[in-house]
């Protein structure tokens, strides 16, 4: 499958023709690429040629001929990435140990419900191509890559930074702080014709303003206490290149108008300096605030803002392109996991799938960051995590709240605003029953009418620990 095609990719091995299609009829409406057989050498044959490429397999345990723990187990000799979910009609414990044990994503046992099968099915996918993309290792990644994720909003914003990279022209980036702005601008940069140059960011926002104009346009020796050298500034450093001034809606109204004249006419005076400076820069400029708005306020300079805003590009917020979360998760570590970095296990995924990250992808590396510290083995876990992101430290005891579904995201398609709300749905129905049992997992299993294992399995991949309940 290609990275753009977005669509869960499904083979169904079950030699029982109703459950077959009774299967086919609960995912007609889901954007899955399915495909049904009954024939496990099919599936063999593929894994040893090195052919079998799907997201996700739902393989029955009970094949005519051929033990369907035994292809599981092929699976995983086979180094393959598909998510392997065993479907059974036994309600035994030591079936399903075997399986999870041979490697299996997960362990249904029939009849099973629509949206248990569905919402697996995803979480199954997603972490299939995350295995995917860490598999897939670039020793070196080259500028165009600089931007991670396939979802649509980073589609677009690539297409724009190609079309924007040749034109010596100012450009202003908006975004949420975290967002990738700097990226945005090095993107520019890398792509353009001043690539041979120099790239120099400067944040406006975390210089005090008795420092920002020496940080600008340098400063002469002796021209302040603390001047002891000559400094150039950032104008003339990148001169010839890009000049990238992030947080800009955060400059004092003074300087900004000592930004223009540079911006006008070329030249750079340096603080307690006599002389002039010409400069050739190319400016990109960032802000997390309307610039528009601080114009009417009074706190942006209108002349300084149409210089800036030529051309607007906006990077979404990791909250609007959850899907490229896995992709953005396996370039962080292989950036940051050494030789053989870890993987991630789908109840951690799930967890950062589920989680806000209002402090976008700067968040989201400083999360992996934190979980490559602390995790042990080739695995991260939920426990790995910031406690704020995993759900293993919130609402795991008998208060946690469990009497609402939680608000409908609009912006969202019915298939994913229906398998958050399944979620949900599923982990409050669980904190009910752990309640309701005070903690025995033997008793909440038979309210649920599950076995034990997999009502374990339900309470670890939603963060539930029994022993808050007792």
């Amino acid at each position: 499958m290609s990275g753009e095609d977005k669509r869960i990719s499904v083979l169904v091995v079950e030699d029982d023709p109703d459950v077959s299609r009774a299967i086919a009829r609960n995912l007609a409406n889901a954007n899955y690429e399915l495909v049904l057989t009954s024939d496990a050498t099919l599936v063999l044959s593929a894994l040893s040629e090195g052919t079998a490429d799907w997201d996700v397999v739902l393989l029955d345990v009970g094949l005519p001929g051929v033990s369907g723990i035994d292809v599981l187990r092929k699976f995983r000799e086979t180094g393959s990435v598909s998510s392997v979910i065993m479907l059974t009609g036994d309600t035994t414990a030591g079936t399903a140990t075997e399986c999870m044990r041979a490697g299996a994503f997960y362990y249904l046992t029939k009849p099973f419900r629509p949206f248990e099968l569905s919402s697996m099915i995803e979480s199954a996918g997603r972490y299939a191509r995350l295995r995917r993309q860490l598999e897939q290792r670039r020793e070196d990644e080259a500028p165009e890559s600089i931007l991670v994720g396939t979802s649509s909003e980073m589609r677009k914003l690539r297409a724009a930074t190609d079309r924007l990279a040749q034109q010596d022209i100012s450009i202003l980036i908006r975004g949420e702080s975290g967002t990738g702005k700097e990226l945005v601008a090095r993107s520019l940069h890398e792509r353009g014709t001043r690539s041979a140059h120099r790239f120099v960011a400067l944040n406006c926002g975390a210089i005090p303003e008795s420092l920002i104009d020496s940080e600008l346009f340098g400063h002469a020796k002796g021209s302040f206490t603390g001047a002891t050298v000559d400094r150039p500034g950032v104008f003339v450093e990148a001169n010839g290149g890009t000049l990238f001034l992030d947080e800009i809606g955060d400059m004092p109204v003074a300087v900004q108008a000592r930004l223009l004249r540079v911006l006008q006419e070329g030249e750079v005076r340096p603080v307690g300096g006599n002389g002039v400076r010409t400069v050739d820069v190319r400016v990109i400029a960032a802000t997390h605030v309307d610039l528009a708005a601080a114009v009417e306020q009074g706190t942006f300079r209108q002349d300084l803002y149409y210089r800036l805003n030529v051309v607007v590009l906006a990077v979404p917020p990791l909250r609007e392109r959850l899907d490229d979360l896995p992709q953005l998760a396996a370039h962080f570590l292989r950036k940051h996991g050494g030789a053989k970095p870890p993987s991630l296990s789908p109840e951690a995924l799930d967890a950062m799938i589920h989680y806000a990250w209002p402090g976008n992808v700067r968040e989201l590396e400083n999360a992996l960051l934190h979980a490559i510290a602390l995790h042990h083995g080739d695995v991260i876990g939920p426990e790995s995590l910031p406690a704020h992101v995993s759900p293993r430290a919130k609402g795991s005891g008998p208060l946690a709240r469990v009497d609402e579904v939680g608000d409908i995201d609009p912006t969202l398609t019915l298939t994913e605003a229906k398998r958050r709300a399944s979620a949900t749905f599923e982990r409050a129905y669980l904190l009910r029953v752990m309640q309701q049992s005070k903690g025995s997992i033997s008793e909440a299993a038979r309210l649920a009418g599950l076995d034990r294992a997999n009502f374990r399995r339900l309470l670890t991949r939603h963060g539930i620990n029994p022993s808050g309940f007792k």
